[in-house]
């Protein structure tokens, strides 16, 4: 049986399976060696994300995910007092309940490799842009999400995988490198481009292969079609299928 890879985040995991989505393209990487899950929810903060942890991750499971990566931050950085404030959680609670979901990872499966990725740099221009072209002139002034608040979750979140001994994606210093990297990487001031999501998508796979689970190194699940002999298909499969 395949191991599995779990997505578990916010509505950039959730978009992760569209056309040139990180998500779609982690799945191609390790296609016939291991099972990419979405388990992406549009809108949760970490404080939500607690109320899932175990039904998506039972604690009597027999097969446990061989890995997961962790990423939410950008709606737990919205500011009180604006337009998406109900989503706001204070960034010393996100880390605690970043903890909390790895402590619950970890004891579903003490092997499992728990990735945890920041939430993306934010460009207030193209929020703004993005508000005044769904609600017109009704759309507020001041940005609900800003670069400068998010840091300090990109910051909390690198801090906790330092301290718990765990990999990280910086994301938002990461795509910060390169200039022009609001228009490139966001599509709308937060979520992600095609060019975003392969940003997403080359940093998990570096993070994967420097741990145990680079796809290059596992097997297919079932033998490749070259070594199926079309006189005695049987022997090719004996040791995987009996």
């Amino acid at each position: 049986m395949r191991p599995r890879i779990v997505l578990f985040g916010d509505s950039i995991t959730e978009q992760s399976f569209r056309s040139g989505g990180w998500g779609a393209a982690l799945a191609d990487t390790y296609t016939r060696k291991a099972d990419i899950v979405n388990r992406g929810y549009g809108g949760y903060n970490t404080r939500w994300a607690l109320f899932l942890l175990h039904h998506l991750f039972p604690l009597d499971s027999t097969k446990p995910p061989a890995a997961a990566t962790v990423f939410f931050g950008a709606n737990d950085a919205a500011i009180l007092g604006r337009t998406s404030e109900r989503q706001y959680v204070p960034h010393e609670e996100y880390k605690e309940n970043l903890r909390k979901i790895v402590f619950h990872l970890k004891e579903c499966c003490p092997t499992m490799l728990v990735v945890l990725i920041t939430p993306p740099p934010v460009d207030e221009a193209g929020r703004k842009e993005y508000a005044q072209s769904v609600y017109g002139e009704k759309a507020v002034e001041l940005p609900e999400r800003t670069n400068e608040v998010t840091r300090l979750y990109a910051e909390q979140c690198v801090e906790l995988a330092k301290e718990m001994g765990l990999r990280s994606v910086d994301l938002w210093s990461k795509m910060q490198e390169t200039e022009g990297w609001q228009r490139k990487f966001l599509s709308d001031g937060l979520h992600l481009t095609s060019e975003g999501n392969a940003v997403v998508h080359q940093e998990v796979v570096r993070v994967f292969n420097e741990a145990w689970l680079s796809a290059a190194e596992m097997p297919y699940d079932f033998p490749h079609h070259s070594e199926i002999d079309g006189k005695n298909p049987e022997k090719a499969f004996q040791h995987q299928c009996l």
